[in-house]
């Protein structure tokens, strides 16, 4: 293979390399299920170049980090003590909305739409917590 051509590759395997990995979901899985905040500079430009060099995947990329809210920074303080959310589960293990909402705008200083359609809500069983081998806590 003569030389320009491993160099024209190399260029195109970095180029693909570096798409992939400019997503701000891969970068920062903690962000997703932000529903709206400034928007990351860094993970825009990263997108804007997958957009510039491949249309297609670039689009996809800012599609896929608007979509999960990754592309967004996060708001001062975006974490609540497990203890202080413990307040908002009941004697029989289910979680009170209101007294979590309450909690949630009492630490964060934000009221959260626990009730919005695009909330991703996660159901489990003692039987789920056995098998990873955390005890039930309720």
């Amino acid at each position: 293979m003569r030389t320009s051509q491993r160099i024209v590759s190399g260029v195109l395997a970095a180029t693909l390399l570096a798409q992939l990995s400019g997503c701000g979901t891969l970068f920062y899985p903690d962000r997703r299920g932000q529903l709206k905040g400034q928007i990351d500079p860094a993970i825009a430009a990263l997108d804007a170049i997958g957009i510039l060099f491949f249309v297609i995947p670039g689009l996809i990329a800012f599609a896929i980090d608007f979509g999960t809210g990754a592309i967004y920074l996060p708001e001062g303080r975006y974490s609540v003590a497990p203890e202080r959310l413990q307040e908002a589960v009941g004697s029989d293990g289910r979680v009170d909305p209101v007294r979590l909402r309450a909690i949630l705008q009492q630490e964060l200083a934000r009221d959260l739409p626990l009730d919005d359609p695009r909330l991703i809500r996660h159901g489990g069983s003692v039987e789920q917590l056995a098998a990873y081998g955390l005890p039930p806590a309720a």
